[in-house]
């Protein structure tokens, strides 16, 4: 029954975007769906590609097993959107295609380079994890391997993506977002319910699993919080599809809606979680991050249980989707479009775009393969992208002092720094943990040399005359 609402689901997908797609004429089309979409479709397309599988299976697992602290990497994000109000008017403003425009523009053409390697790496490994959900997925509902269900994963978004591009994607994601929110909305509600109501159900819970930090320590807690941070406020899906909005006011506008959705949403996923660990105890820390698909198969009643995993099925290839299609789109515009062939006709740009979503869907399934578990992956490229790219990218929209060097000097230690603390964690290794130098998760020291290294380059360098970046 589970697996017979997963294949309509999806097959119902991918009829509405193969219609959509019919409508793809341009390469704006395809990459920013030609600079039309209302705030109502936008604040649905921004909360379906954030909440993926490391909200659905490494938050809810972090909630299972530590309880309501396991908010914190999600607070990074609430926080994140909340300061992204102020800058999405200048965003759409700018009116280009990917983040690299944006730092070329400000730093020069070494810093476009940077901002597509970290990007591909981060988002490719983003793009890697939603695979291995849907395998975790199919394992549960189905009985499959796992690898085998993250390469049907893997091949299903890889098609989709390559048919679908932006204009099509955001239009199903308003479907996507939906249910969604109505599947984890009711599990919670059956498993308060189920529970006696919300005073039995949170008496039932340790005094931890209901505190500020409970379990985690409070640099722990700052080390799942500052990741997720300035991951979204550089978050490359988000400037390509605030890009893509029809005009200013309709991307704060869903700004708003989005930061209501995320808190909504995540809070409930969690919460499916800690509830879990007293409907289903004694899931170790892989079994915990499956958590979600286990009580819509095992706790929860049929109906409410295939609106679930319907849901977990949306989160995860509606995050694939647009995780595939924005460094596809960066390779194109970053690379190829820029370096290569700078005369590229639309044609060329759309099968380009396409051959490069199939590259990085066949990386993106073989990378899956080496980390220990989906959090691992999630904060390891949240770290890349928010160390190596998010400190220049604000530094663009709103620091006149910020030069080229001191741009380009910070997304190279921001990456390399992320790069090697986490080889020489995992190098000193013990039982599959990583032991990381100092004792200090790598967060703190990418993000903080890479911050050191903006504004002590920017101010030891020259000032260039750019300044903050200003529509034109």
């Amino acid at each position: 029954m589970f697996l017979t609402a997963i294949i309509i689901y999806l097959a119902a997908l991918v009829i509405v975007g193969a219609w959509r797609s019919r409508q793809v004429r341009t390469s704006d089309d395809f990459l920013v769906a030609g600079r039309t979409l209302p705030a109502r479709v936008l604040v649905f397309t921004l909360l379906a590609t954030w909440i993926g599988s490391g909200s659905l299976f490494a938050g809810a697992g972090l909630g299972y097993r530590v309880g309501f602290p396991a908010l914190w990497q999600s607070a990074g994000a609430w926080v994140g959107i909340a300061l992204v109000y102020f800058i999405a008017p200048r965003v759409r403003r700018l009116a280009q295609y990917t983040v690299p425009d944006i730092l070329e523009l400000r730093y020069g053409p070494a810093a476009r380079i940077l901002g597509t390697i970290a990007t591909v790496l981060a988002y490719t490994t983003i793009a890697a994890y939603q695979f291995r959900g849907g395998g975790r997925l199919l394992e549960l509902v189905a009985g499959i391997d796992p690898r085998t269900g993250a390469l049907l994963t893997a091949a299903f978004c890889v098609v989709y993506t390559a048919l679908a591009g932006m204009l099509s994607i955001a239009y199903l994601d308003v479907g996507n977002g939906s249910i969604m929110v109505v599947g984890v909305g009711l599990a919670v509600a059956f498993l308060i319910s189920d529970a006696g109501g919300l005073g039995t159900a949170v008496a039932s819970l340790q005094p931890e699993q209901v505190s500020l930090f409970g379990e985690l320590s409070p640099r722990t807690a700052l080390a799942l919080f500052f990741p997720t941070l300035f991951l979204l406020l550089g978050e490359a899906n988000m400037y390509q599809k605030f890009f893509s909005a029809k005009s200013e006011s309709a991307a704060r506008r869903a700004v708003i809606g989005w930061i209501v959705g995320t808190i909504i949403v995540e809070t409930l996923i969690d919460s499916v979680g800690v509830f879990g660990s007293v409907a289903m105890p004694g899931l170790d820390a892989q079994g915990s991050e499956s958590i979600v698909i286990r009580v819509a198969l095992q706790v929860l009643p049929a109906g409410i249980g295939v609106l679930l995993v319907c849901g977990a099925a949306a989160v995860v290839v509606s995050t694939a989707n647009s995780f595939l299609l924005t460094p596809a789109t960066n390779l194109m515009r970053d690379v190829y479009q820029r370096f290569v062939n700078p005369s590229a006709n639309d044609q060329q740009v759309l099968l380009y775009t396409r051959l490069n979503v199939v590259a990085l869907g066949v990386i993106g399934y073989v990378a899956g393969n080496f980390f220990p578990t989906i959090l691992a992956m999630a904060l390891w490229a949240y770290t890349m992208y928010g160390a190596g790219v998010t400190p220049a990218l604000l530094a663009a929209l709103v620091w006149p002092r910020a030069t080229r060097s001191g741009g380009v000097w910070s997304i190279l230690v921001g990456m390399t720094t992320t790069l090697a603390w986490e080889i020489i964690g995992l190098w000193r290794s013990v039982d599959g943990v990583a032991a990381y130098p100092f004792g200090l998760e790598t967060v703190y020291p990418a993000l903080a040399l890479s911050i050191l290294t903006l504004v002590a380059v920017s101010l030891a360098t020259r000032a260039d005359g750019v300044g903050c970046l200003q529509p034109s």
